[in-house]
């Protein structure tokens, strides 16, 4: 009887070359079904919540596969982590309904981004934070954030290459904190262009600086004109944070901090 399994995993994405399999090797899902697929003694196949792209962290990305061997929970935890690298966990498994979907399913994806704002590059944290040497200002962050809350035409803030159908998403919330010589930006919404998240943080940091006011963001978004935004910001700093569902398909829930600004609903 084919089951169908659901996963959380967390990951260095400095370690891999992005999350979709290659034929060379050396994705997150290369590595992932690898591993399930030893477990299962079969070829298994998993779908994921959202692709991350080289570079980019995961703490809770959700997948699911379909398999008709009969394992308990801790094997596909486990058993599945000791065939891991070490980039690489599986944080909790569970059976679920046959038609969940972890990507057409989830109701929201939440990401952080880590901005170190200090004169110096970062040689300990390089991997893991972007970096931006000119101070930065969060209140005229924080106006120009609040412009682009809502569902909008993003296609200021897609990649060129970017196949998503549609460019319309629904940002629910934005959140930007100081603590330190860090900057962290927690975002939410329904679901995400590629780099859009890279590109708002990129758009802030330039009112951040002082180089275009706050509303400028707003006029960025209505132009939908790619070319006048501020450059992508790097991967390193970007983590996919959570995946949330409706309560029915009993996924565990992952507590976001409180420093998330709810702005919008």
């Amino acid at each position: 009887m084919t089951t169908r399994i659901a996963l959380a995993i967390e990951y260095d994405g400095s370690r891999f070359l992005g999350w979709q399999r290659q034929p060379g090797g050396g994705t997150v899902q290369d590595a992932l079904e690898t591993a399930l697929s030893g477990i299962a003694d079969a070829p298994v196949g998993v779908t994921c919540a959202g692709r991350t792209d080289r570079g980019v962290h995961a703490r809770a990305q959700v997948v699911h596969f379909d398999t008709d061997a009969q394992r308990p929970d801790s094997a596909w935890v486990r058993g599945v982590n000791a065939m891991l690298p070490d980039a690489m966990a599986v944080l909790w498994s569970r059976r679920v309904a046959p038609d969940f979907h972890a990507r057409y399913a989830a109701r929201s994806r939440t990401y952080r981004y880590v901005l170190l704002n200090r004169p110096v590059r970062p040689a300990l944290a390089a991997r893991y934070a972007g970096w931006h040497h000119a101070p930065l200002a969060i209140e005229p962050m924080r106006q120009a954030a609040a412009l682009l809350l809502g569902e909008h035409d993003f296609s200021a803030f897609r990649a060129a290459e970017c196949q998503a159908k549609s460019p319309v998403r629904r940002l629910h919330e934005i959140g930007i904190e100081r603590d330190g010589e860090s900057i962290e930006f927690r975002l939410r919404a329904n679901a995400w262009l590629q780099h859009m998240v890279r590109n708002i943080v990129g758009t802030l940091v330039y009112v951040g600086k002082g180089k275009h006011p706050p509303q400028w963001a707003g006029k960025l978004l209505e132009s939908r004109d790619r070319a006048r935004a501020a450059p992508t910001f790097g991967p390193e700093g970007l983590y996919l944070e959570a995946v949330e569902y409706e309560p029915h398909w009993n996924i565990p829930a992952v507590e976001i901090q409180k420093s998330m600004l709810p702005v919008e609903s």
